[in-house]
């Protein structure tokens, strides 16, 4: 085996930064109080969540009041799409959002369905992009809520939310952006995104696992759901994880604070693997060109199939993803490609590679050396 792995699935998630950990373990160790008990050890922990708070906010300008935290990225799209859904059922019953959200957003749109919500899923095109005109047809006066991922998870393109939101906020629907894969790497400022609600996960910008961020604005009716205590302003019941809270606001600021030192570097990796990787014969990029995530090169390689290239890139200490998913011991291809048009037989020879903030120059090429092999021997292979 190799030394080291060379990673390159940030999309999946990312290293806690030490100097995270560092921030954390105060809060792990000696200051481990109940942020509701009014002693002094619970008073210091409100005050580390009330910080974390602010700072959040002060990164995408909104009021500390408007941020919940949450156990994760599906949490805060549970709580933003179901919230707003069951506290709007007197107003109407319709949502609107895409087929390629993820599946936090996918299947909670399904679930509601089984009481009585109606979805439209509004087509992409070859890019995997959302045209806004297309939202604002779809409204009707029972729409409740559209909900439309900032960029998306596995071709990495970035979707006009700003124009979705302008015209939702026109037509005074609330508007949820998925921004999960978007945090650390894009603009957040919530008013210029025309964002009513909007998602983040801590351990996608080198925080904590475990921790989600919603940023929901004034004057949002979201039904709990977690039944419990008054935490997190009646939004999210339970005890706040306290030291993660801490964690990821320390992460937020960091990743925007070292964004135009580092994005650039990342784009040039990005695009020394897409170069590289469309000499493969067959090969194809998924995704937008140039409208895409700094750090996301995504692929579709014929004749091929994805897990295969996976497991000899395993062996050579890289790890890396597919858009595939495994299902009851069937892969099936995967659900953004197959609505950007992209045949099955091809959808099935996908690859993501996603880079983060410690790969190097020598990383690629090792990508740019192997790949081109394992692929020409599965072919073979294949006959």
């Amino acid at each position: 085996m190799p030394d080291r792995t060379i990673y390159l699935d940030h999309a999946a998630t990312t290293a806690l930064d030490t100097r995270v950990l560092d921030a954390m373990l105060p809060y792990l160790t000696m200051e481990y109080g109940n942020a509701s008990s009014i002693y002094t050890l619970g008073r210091h922990a409100m005050q580390a969540i009330d910080s974390a708070r602010e700072q959040v906010a002060d990164i995408l300008n909104s009021r500390p009041t408007e941020i919940t935290f949450t156990g994760c990225g599906s949490e805060s799209d549970n709580l933003a799409i179901k919230g707003i859904a069951f506290a709007s059922q007197k107003k109407g019953n319709h949502i609107i959002t895409t087929p390629i959200e993820h599946h936090a957003v996918l299947y909670t749109c399904q679930y509601l369905e089984r009481f009585g919500f109606k979805t439209t899923y509004i087509p992409v095109d070859s890019y995997a992009q959302v045209d806004p005109d297309d939202v604002g047809r779809a409204i009707t006066d029972q729409t409740i809520l559209v909900s439309v991922m900032y960029a998306n998870n596995e071709v990495g393109t970035i979707e006009p939310v700003a124009e979705i939101g302008r015209i939702c906020r026109a037509k005074k629907i609330p508007f949820h952006i998925d921004a999960v894969q978007a945090g650390g790497s894009l603009p957040l400022d919530v008013a210029a995104l025309n964002a009513d609600l909007l998602s983040l996960s801590a351990h996608k910008f080198y925080g904590p696992k475990g921790v989600g961020i919603l940023y929901a604005r004034q004057g949002m009716r979201l039904l709990p759901q977690l039944q419990g205590g008054s935490q997190e302003r009646g939004r999210r019941a339970g005890t706040e994880n306290v030291a993660g809270i801490v964690g990821a606001a320390a992460a937020f600021r960091l990743a925007y604070e070292e964004l135009p030192q580092i994005q650039p570097r990342i784009i040039a990796l990005r695009d020394r693997l897409i170069d590289g990787l469309l000499a493969i014969s067959g090969s194809q990029l998924t995704g937008h060109s140039t409208n895409r995530l700094a750090n996301n090169a995504s692929f579709c390689f014929e004749g091929v199939e994805g897990e295969s290239i996976l497991l000899n890139l395993d062996l050579l200490g890289v790890a890396a993803s597919t858009g595939s998913a495994c299902t009851s011991g069937s892969v099936d291809p995967s659900h953004v490609l197959v609505a950007m048009g992209i045949p099955v037989e091809v959808a099935h020879g996908s690859l993501r590679l996603t880079l983060g903030k410690n790969n190097t120059v020598a990383d690629v090429d090792v990508i740019l050396s192997a790949v081109p092999g394992i692929i020409e021997k599965l072919r073979g292979l294949r006959g």
